[in-house]
């Protein structure tokens, strides 16, 4: 019994060692420097970040508050919700699976489920490295989950919308990012093992990792546990400006408009240790970690040829992870196998997209590749494909245009 509730064990791996001590002060400022101009970008009161860099030291911290005007600081130790950055997770129960002899990658999702219509030819790792040629049902049901965020919603309607949403492709044709694919994933994974998925996740990925702060929440769930900043978005009106004065408190949803796609709740500090375990494979067998990164998937022509995605999550130049929203935040945590360099941050408005999570991302990770190695340490080399400045200059033109404030009446 006791074996069985423990979790799988953490393999040895080559992941680099992670030097104690706070990042050089100019490092630090910039790195502050960078989340304050993508809080004020992005319409938030907030933001959380944490960049590692084994040869030289780490930073974590809150930048402003935790809701507009507000005087509560934010703090590296609080929870929230990550949105897509869940889907990394929902993929490594997968791939542990596998390891353990109950699925292979190749099997059809139809088998074992065969009362759903219209996946047949779709295969598990399909929908795990975006190519299963599903929609998505984002788009049809957002506004729905905006404007009512605490509707208890069943998976049976979320995957009815999302077979029947946008265009479809064969299997395995293109790549196209499907929350659909996830909630299918979901739904497969628990009829194979019989367990929920709250008891998929700590069994699989928070137990064996130390992730103490993480939770999947249930549907009714809609308050988030522990201190936690609050969530929000901001919106949009006919002129194609933002009302920045009047964003909508996103605090309190049912996780189960998203589920495996996007459920799990973490802190930064738990994001690092999943994302860089991610990153090297640590809780996988070898085979099926190079499995996972052998064959990557083009982004398409639009993308760069240094973007890809694996099973799981999205390589960009060496880092590898995840970003996500849902309404209310935004994350994004990636990490490089090879020299260890790790960034996660939140920001506590999900208007702008993952897009902009992502972006922000890449500019500290570019930030932190230069951080000056502490005493009898080596800087590692580390061939980013773009500049801190590059991705400041993408934030910049993506920031939010504010409509003028609206005149009290009278």
């Amino acid at each position: 019994m006791l074996v069985g509730c423990s979790g799988p064990s953490v393999s040895d791996t080559d992941f680099p060692d992670q030097v104690s001590g706070t990042l050089a002060g100019d490092t630090t400022d910039a790195i502050t420097a960078a989340v304050e101009a993508a809080v004020a970008q992005s319409g938030s009161s907030g933001a959380i970040v944490g960049v590692w860099a084994p040869w030289a030291g780490s930073y974590t911290a809150g930048v402003g508050t935790t809701e507009p005007g507000g005087k509560t600081e934010m703090d590296p130790s609080m929870v929230y919700r990550i949105g897509d950055t869940t889907r990394p997770m929902t993929c490594t129960v997968l791939l542990e699976l596998v390891d353990e002899g109950k699925i292979k990658l190749t099997d059809q999702v139809h088998k074992t489920l065969p009362q759903v219509q219209g996946i047949e030819g779709i295969t598990y790792q399909q929908l795990c490295n975006g190519t299963s040629g599903l929609g998505t049902y984002t788009p049809a049901l957002n506004a729905q989950f905006v404007t009512n965020p605490t509707r208890n919603w069943s998976m049976a309607e979320i995957l009815a919308n999302g077979l029947a949403s946008g265009t479809r492709t064969a299997p395995g044709a293109l790549f196209g990012s499907s929350d659909t694919g996830y909630i299918l994933l979901g739904m497969a994974l628990e009829e194979l093992t019989g367990q929920s998925w709250q008891s998929l996740y700590d069994h699989y990925v928070f137990s064996p990792l130390g992730m103490s702060k993480s939770s999947f929440p249930d549907a009714s769930t809609v308050e988030l546990p522990g201190s936690h900043p609050n969530g929000y978005l901001t919106p949009r009106i006919a002129d194609g400006t933002y009302q920045c004065d009047a964003p909508t408190d996103e605090t309190e949803l049912s996780p189960s408009m998203v589920w495996t796609a996007g459920g799990v709740v973490s802190s930064v500090d738990d994001l690092r240790k999943f994302t860089q375990s991610f990153a090297s494979g640590s809780l996988l067998n070898d085979s099926t970690y190079k499995k996972q990164w052998k064959d990557p998937v083009s982004l398409g022509e639009a993308e760069p040829t240094w973007k890809s995605f694996g099973v799981g999550g999205i390589q960009i130049g060496p880092l590898r992870g995840q970003a996500g929203a849902i309404p209310g935040s935004l994350s994004a945590a990636f990490s490089d196998p090879t020299s260890g360099l790790t960034v996660v941050v939140m920001l506590n408005n999900s208007t702008l997209g993952a897009g902009f999570a992502q972006t922000l991302a890449m500019q500290l990770a570019s930030i932190g590749a230069k951080a000056a190695p502490a005493s009898g340490q080596k800087a590692p080399e580390i061939a980013l494909p773009w500049s801190d400045q590059q991705m400041a200059e993408q934030l910049a033109a993506s920031a939010m245009v504010c409509a003028p404030p609206v005149a009290p009446a009278g």
